[in-house]
């Protein structure tokens, strides 16, 4: 019989898939037992390749953000009752010379894609009376404002709203609406940091853990959300973050 943090016979789509920390919430459900399927605008072959030599289920799938709309087809009749949206971007300039086209880009593929992705998925599993999970991936900056990302931090900052307002709908059908707000997570989107002295000393020098987070450190997290366990968990978003923001 599944335990209460199993995932046997459960379908999730993962968003951003191919790397960081998409790659390793797909691997950590499949891990869980759940058949996962990775979705990105570049190829999710390997973290597919993972998941099967580690004797897990998954496949792959294109979809590319920029288009809000990308996945509103994707749901209908396809047994998914795991949404995680992971995928995003960031771009970093001077607030006074951030331009009309990187605010849309970024508020697009973190904010306005989210939205109408897990409208499509809770449109479904409502129709069709059934329970499921969405987690999404918000960020520090959904509580704090940061420097030089100002489309980043308002796309995060709505992530955290639309996980509050969905759950408060959706509650009573069953579905459950989290978000995680990842710390300072060694990944692509953090290279800049990392690659700057003064900038990374003074990250690692606030977070209380005394390291940068893994994007496995992540995967734990929305594993548990997606979880029997976390039936009664909605409408939160979690930090995990090494304790950044306890600081």
């Amino acid at each position: 019989m599944p335990g209460l943090f199993s995932l046997e016979g459960r379908k999730a789509l993962v968003t951003g898939a191919n790397a960081g920390i998409g790659r390793a919430i797909a691997t950590t459900l499949a891990a869980q037992g759940a058949h996962v399927v990775c979705a990105g605008r570049r190829s999710c072959d390997e973290t597919v390749a993972e998941i099967a030599a580690a004797g897990g289920a998954a496949e792959a799938l294109r979809l590319d953000f920029a288009d809000p709309m990308a996945a509103r087809d994707v749901f209908e009749g396809a047994g998914f009752d795991i949404l995680v949206n992971n995928a995003g971007i960031i771009r970093r300039a001077d607030s006074v010379d951030f331009t009309e086209a990187d605010w849309d880009d970024v508020v697009d593929i973190n904010m306005k894609a989210v939205f109408f992705t897990t409208q499509a998925f809770g449109r479904e599993l409502i129709a069709r009376g059934r329970p499921g999970a969405v987690v999404s991936i918000a960020s520090l900056l959904s509580f704090q404002g940061g420097i030089r990302v100002p489309s980043y931090t308002a796309s995060k900052h709505g992530v955290a709203g639309l996980t509050k307002i969905l759950a408060n709908e959706w509650a009573k059908h069953a579905i459950t609406v989290n978000a995680v707000a990842p710390g300072y997570i060694a990944t692509a989107n953090t290279q800049a940091l990392r690659e700057d002295p003064e900038r990374a000393r003074a990250i690692l020098d606030r977070i209380p853990a005394g390291r940068w987070g893994a994007p496995e450190d992540i995967g734990g997290t929305v594993a548990f959300l997606c979880s029997p366990a976390a039936t009664y968990l909605t409408g939160a978003v979690i930090n995990v973050d090494g304790g950044w923001m306890a600081r």
